[in-house]
């Protein structure tokens, strides 16, 4: 499918503090729409606080988060969602004394009744035969892969933009970290943006259009994915901290 023109999701020098902590520091991101673009970088870096901040568990001290041109930084995160930004959350976050199917309703908790509905949940279903299977399940049960597969349905199911995915391989087999990265590329060609928080650089930077790598909550580098493949930085980081001088 080809990418439309234009920013989705802009951070425009935002900065972010956790009471006297400084941990984005004047962090621009631009996230085009129809793309895939991850987010790397080491631990404590300021991947998860980036996710927060999109989705409002987080407020940044100043700068602004742009969602379709427009400011959301003060909204709550279900107005977030209702707009079209949509999380799977690290470590999957799921109910687990409901089952699957109720799992992924609540993804459309914000949405009204209706036939669409329906229409997404077989979607779901069409991506995830898996989970069709365990819908009566209680999601508390599934192996971590099938707890991944209904994480990604749920945000699915609330007819998204935009999905943000923390961490999507993080426990997985490394089989399962080859199927969701393959439904991750499969939702993106069907028209969903993707902006996703990747410990695995190898796998993200095979999918992904461009990337962005954080550390200690500034951009060091950002570019084409292949480009960044290429690059001894990251190279290094494969086994190591990114040994990169940060951009003035």
């Amino acid at each position: 499918m080809q990418r439309e023109a234009g920013e989705l999701l802009e951070f425009r020098d935002v900065n972010t503090h956790y009471g006297d902590l400084h941990v984005l520091k004047n962090v621009n991101y631009a996230i085009g729409r129809g793309e895939i673009v991850a987010l790397l970088g080491g631990n404590a870096c300021g991947k998860s606080t980036t996710m927060k901040t999109i989705m409002g568990v987080v407020r940044p001290t100043t700068g602004s988060v742009l969602f379709d041109g427009a400011a959301i930084e003060r909204l709550p995160t279900a107005e977030r969602v209702r707009r079209g930004i949509a999380p799977v959350l690290e470590a999957r976050r799921l109910f687990p004394r409901m089952t699957v199917l109720e799992n992924l309703e609540m993804g459309a908790y914000t949405r009204k009744r209706g036939a669409d509905l329906a229409a997404d949940l077989d979607r779901v279903y069409e991506l995830f035969p898996r989970v069709k299977e365990r819908r009566t399940q209680l999601a508390g049960t599934l192996s971590g892969g099938e707890q991944q597969m209904v994480a990604i349905g749920r945000a699915l199911m609330a007819h998204p933009r935009l999905i943000c995915m923390d961490e999507p391989s993080m426990g997985l087999s490394p089989l399962y970290v080859e199927q969701v990265f393959d439904i991750i590329q499969q939702i993106n060609r069907q028209g969903t943006t993707i902006f996703m928080v990747e410990q695995n650089a190898a796998m993200a930077l095979s999918i992904a259009h461009r990337a962005y790598v954080l550390q200690t909550g500034q951009v060091v580098l950002s570019g084409g994915a292949a480009e960044l493949r290429e690059n001894p930085a990251i190279r290094e980081a494969y086994l190591g901290e990114l040994q990169v001088a940060p951009t003035a």
